[in-house]
């Protein structure tokens, strides 16, 4: 999507159940009610920080979503994961045989803070990739850290072949870190 683009209204990608992966704009301020509900094939979303405002139901029954990245700033409708993988994972009950939930807040909430905890600190720096941040968290923590899973199954290496913003990071992280630890001058 070109960065010129500012707002994506209602139903605007309603149904397109190939759709299976799109770069939002980078200056997307607004997604509209439905605007991406019943996109069937559609596994991960990165919103951009921003992105002020996602209306209701904007990705309901989209079965496969499981990794979602927004910011805390970004205020997110009602029912916004009814019928996602996402929702399915979460420690939240369904409401109704439909996946229907009435603690839209609560759920919300818990979206924006998957990797809040500093467990997850490679997963969140994978979400918006700045390639020092991340390198220093390998650093610290070894290889390993990209095989770690948060509390709905994602390693940080998912996050980064999902995030369209993310085009071969993890291995240049990957070898600047080998060179690293051979002795190599890294500038």
């Amino acid at each position: 999507m070109a960065d010129s683009v500012r707002r994506i209204e209602k139903m605007a990608f309603h149904n397109c159940k190939i759709l299976v992966f799109v770069r939002l704009s980078r200056n997307l301020e607004f997604i509209g009610l439905a605007a991406f509900s019943s996109c069937k094939s559609l596994t991960s979303i990165f919103i951009p920080p921003s992105c002020r405002e996602i209306g209701n139901l904007a990705f309901a029954c989209c079965s496969e979503l499981i990794i979602f990245s927004v910011s805390g700033n970004t205020r997110l409708g009602g029912k916004v994961f009814v019928g996602t993988e996402l929702f399915k994972v979460s420690p939240f009950e369904e409401v109704n045989r439909f996946g229907h939930y009435n603690n839209h807040d609560q759920v919300n909430a818990w979206v924006c803070n998957i990797n809040a905890n500093e467990e997850y600190a490679l997963h969140r720096a994978c979400c918006s990739p700045p390639l020092d941040i991340i390198y220093q968290i390998v650093r610290r923590n070894g290889l390993q850290a990209f095989k770690v899973q948060n509390a709905i199954g994602v390693t940080p290496s998912q996050y980064l072949e999902a995030n369209p913003l993310a085009q071969d990071i993890q291995k240049k992280v990957m070898n600047r870190y080998i060179l690293e630890m051979m002795g190599e001058t890294i500038i």
